[in-house]
């Protein structure tokens, strides 16, 4: 049984930082390519930040150079580290999973998903 499980969202004021975790199940997080994706109301999901079990990761374009995602072998955990947020990052934040070794933030290639985390930044 696949299990993420996000905590550490919250509210922030505009220019604050906050840091995700997600803890995942042993038997897919090694090898495996993580990612945090997000949603706000009315827009679809879309990938923020990935990382694959060689440590390769790949950023969309809006959170480049702001948000840093991570992870601890040790810990079977996976990280996002945001910085500098802004009103549009609000959002509920995801935490995935995708048999595959390469980065990407296609949303199709994530078959494990948590339940989410709440950001608001207002």
């Amino acid at each position: 049984h696949v299990q993420l499980v996000e905590s550490g969202g919250g509210s922030v004021e505009p220019g604050g930082s906050l840091r995700l975790s997600c803890v995942i199940s042993n038997n897919v997080y090694k090898g495996y390519l993580m990612a945090w994706f997000r949603q706000a109301p009315g827009k679809e999901r879309e990938g923020v930040a990935a990382i694959c079990g060689s440590g390769y990761t790949d950023y969309a374009g809006s959170v480049a150079g702001r948000f840093t995602v991570s992870k601890d072998n040790a810990k079977n955990a996976l990280y996002l580290q945001m910085n500098n947020l802004r009103p549009e990052d609000t959002a509920m934040y995801y935490c995935a999973a995708a048999r595959i070794g390469f980065p990407s933030l296609a949303r199709y290639l994530f078959g494990y998903w948590g339940q989410g985390t709440q950001v608001t930044v207002s």
